[in-house]
């Protein structure tokens, strides 16, 4: 994956929605006429969207911010508040989304990359996948939401070492502390990350989006409270046109039939 070639910021692939949020031309540093465009396709998702997946063209998924853009602004705390702001509406956007989000990560997430690594709810590595923060060696504190995203993964403690040392998180470490949900071969994982989003498109899509609540909120929330929502969520679903699907294919000894329910 190291085209120089144009590439697509969004694609729609049999339901999947594809953002391209890095490519070659600039080392695999985040490209923000790729970001905001994908922030744009986020906001407004249709019903023919299932799944996303966030990919990198080139080498790596994203190799961070690209440093020697904002080095030459005149002003590089301005040019910096306009790229994290721009980021993080991405981040908001992505985080809205009622489908589940996966990373095809190849090659090197780090800095804003990581971030996003951090952002999907089921990320895909090869063995040779490494994550960094790479903010200390520039001087700079974390954006994209990792300092609020990190610890909730792998642990405060954990979270506070891997950001102040700049630690590199190599494929096998990040699958055991939850930054990757697994590997496959590293010529494989982007096929292995659009396989698994593909899968989404075709399942019950009320339910994905009722899980993806429950699990935002439960950090926040009590057991008390997780539970009352637990309980309104499944009787919400077991009225709805999916859940009496599920429950009458399952009673039927058939595969459930998803498409166009709510």
């Amino acid at each position: 994956m190291s085209t120089t070639e144009p590439v697509a910021a969004v694609e729609l692939l049999d339901g999947v929605l594809q953002l391209t949020i890095a490519t070659a031309a600039a080392g695999t540093s985040m490209d923000f006429t790729l970001i905001n465009a994908g922030t744009e396709a986020l906001r407004s998702l249709g019903d023919e969207v299932g799944a996303i997946l966030l990919v990198g063209a080139g080498a790596n998924f994203c190799a961070g911010g690209n440093v020697r853009d904002f080095a030459s602004a005149a002003d590089r705390g301005a040019r910096l508040h306009e790229l994290a702001s721009q980021l993080h509406d991405f981040v908001r956007a992505l985080d809205a989304a009622p489908v589940p989000v996966v990373a095809a990560v190849h090659g090197w997430a780090a800095g804003a990359g990581m971030s996003l690594v951090c952002a999907a709810d089921i990320a895909i590595g090869g063995p040779s996948t490494k994550l960094r923060p790479a903010y200390p060696g520039i001087g700079l504190s974390p954006d994209g939401g990792m300092s609020w995203t990190l610890p909730r993964i792998v642990g405060a403690s954990r979270a506070s070492e891997i950001l102040l040392t700049d630690a590199v998180v190599d494929a096998e470490e990040a699958v055991r502390l939850g930054l990757l949900s697994r590997t496959v071969a590293d010529e494989d994982v982007r096929a292995e990350a659009l396989r698994v989003a593909t899968g989404f498109v075709t399942g019950p899509r009320p339910t994905y989006a009722t899980m993806k609540k429950l699990l935002a909120q439960s950090p926040t929330a009590t057991l008390d409270q997780q539970l009352d929502a637990e309980r309104d969520g499944i009787s919400a679903a077991a009225r709805s046109n999916t859940g009496r699907e599920g429950v009458d294919a399952f009673v039927a000894k058939r595969k459930p039939d998803y498409r166009g329910l709510n």
